[in-house]
């Protein structure tokens, strides 16, 4: 059961929050929805406006509608909390009879029912009926699962594609390749391996003999250490790790 201090802290947070909303009534007139649609964006007329500013000024104009409804509801809640502690009911679920916890009144002064009971416990799971035509570029919105997955997918379809050409140029793009072969998005992408080394290095059946193959991607791959005076694409090997693995 609340006590009479914690029934006055209550009763003067309401009464704040009370006058607050009713001040914002007056000042700003519902959120200028007491005068017409063409007086509150101070228009004669919208006959000769543009369709998109047309569409921004309804937006405003919904957005505004809904902000009126929910102070309304709140002013709402505030009014009958306070009428509950002219009757002695205020704290009291309307449905279990039980005491609300004053942690839950101070946080929301205007509760009627305590957390067991009250109405707001549904999650919506309704979504925008637009998502079951468009689907989601797989460059951005892609599920855990398909991260995940090294599959051959959709954008290794365009890639294969692109390769052979496209309407971009090297203007076209922040840092240009040097071949027009590159122009692609993710051109320089791994395909089939993850690290550099594991397009030119290999090892036998039993992971002992280490072979290295010749290529593009080998001298890149020597040039980058060399440049950044590092022995892997990680770092610098431990001293007790050197040999037998490198040599100077």
């Amino acid at each position: 059961m609340l006590s009479i201090q914690q029934k006055q802290t209550l009763r003067s947070e309401l009464l704040r929050r009370k006058k607050e909303l009713e001040d914002h009534f007056k000042i700003n007139g519902h959120f200028d929805l007491l005068r017409s649609h063409t007086d509150a964006v101070g228009e004669l007329s919208s006959y000769d406006n543009h369709p998109g500013d047309m569409a921004s000024e309804l937006y405003e104009r919904e957005k505004d509608l809904a902000l009126t409804e929910h102070e309304r509801f709140e002013y709402k809640g505030i009014t009958l909390a306070l009428e509950a502690m002219e009757v002695g009911m205020y704290g009291i679920c309307s449905t279990c009879s039980e005491d609300i916890p004053f942690e839950r009144l101070e946080a929301l002064p205007t509760a009627r029912y305590c957390i067991a009971h009250t109405p707001d416990q549904t999650i919506s799971r309704n979504r925008p009926i637009e998502e079951q035509v468009i689907t989601p570029s797989f460059r951005t919105f892609l599920r855990e699962a398909e991260r995940e997955n090294d599959a051959y997918d959709k954008e290794d379809s365009w890639q294969d594609v692109a390769r052979y050409g496209s309407s971009d140029s090297p203007s076209d793009l922040e840092s240009p390749p040097s071949e027009y072969d590159n122009m692609y998005a993710d051109w320089d992408e791994n395909n089939g391996y993850v690290e550099e080394y594991e397009n030119f290095a290999a090892v036998d059946i039993e992971g002992k003999i280490v072979t290295v193959y010749p290529s593009k991607q080998h001298e890149r791959y020597e040039d980058e250490l060399d440049e950044a005076e590092i022995m892997t694409s990680f770092g610098n090997l431990p001293d007790s790790e050197e040999d037998p693995y490198t040599s100077r």
